[in-house]
């Protein structure tokens, strides 16, 4: 009894271990969002604005800067008549002025870095929603980003990037 039991259980066993690997290969994407990033609509819009903003921020200080060194030559030159008393008090100023222009550019370079950010983030939300519904659409058991992921090495045919691309310009397109 024993024998025709194992003999069954062998038996069953042989039979399906075969189905179990019969099933479909497993849909796996890649996506690399710097180049999504670098190579969208939206990516290139978004550096552009950053840049515009960038180029207004260094008008800005450059105006300053040449603010200071008209007031650092006026001071060269009035130096030797100004008493030292005087003399004292416009240091003092021109060193509040050479400090507030430093804060400036700190706070100008974390303006820039927070809008960066804040917009990089706005497109991450929007290519990984897209590649969500690229995964519920196309069939993939799994989608994950190039570098977060840490992929070493990926077959071309993984990549699926350029489809992402495409369908996040035609998204963005829409909106415009």
């Amino acid at each position: 009894m024993k024998r025709i039991l194992i003999a069954i259980i062998t038996l069953a066993f042989v039979a399906i271990t075969p189905l179990a690997f019969a099933a479909d290969v497993a849909k796996i994407g890649v996506v690399d969002f710097e180049r999504v990033l670098k190579e969208s609509s939206a990516g290139k819009l978004t550096q552009k604005d950053l840049r515009k903003k960038g180029e207004g921020f260094q008008g800005k200080l450059k105006k300053e800067k040449d603010s200071l060194d008209a007031i650092s030559k006026a001071f060269e030159r009035e130096a030797l008549v100004l008493s030292p008393e005087k003399k004292r008090e416009k240091e003092r100023e021109f060193r509040i002025r050479v400090n507030d222009f430093k804060k400036m550019q700190e706070d100008y370079t974390k303006e820039l870095r927070r809008i960066e950010i804040e917009l990089i983030n706005k497109m991450q939300k929007d290519v990984f929603k897209i590649a969500n519904d690229m995964g519920k659409q196309d069939g993939f058991l799994l989608i994950i980003e190039r570098k977060t992921a840490g992929v070493i090495y990926m077959p071309s045919k993984v990549d699926i990037t350029d489809m992402l691309i495409t369908k996040y310009n035609a998204k963005v397109a829409k909106k415009e």
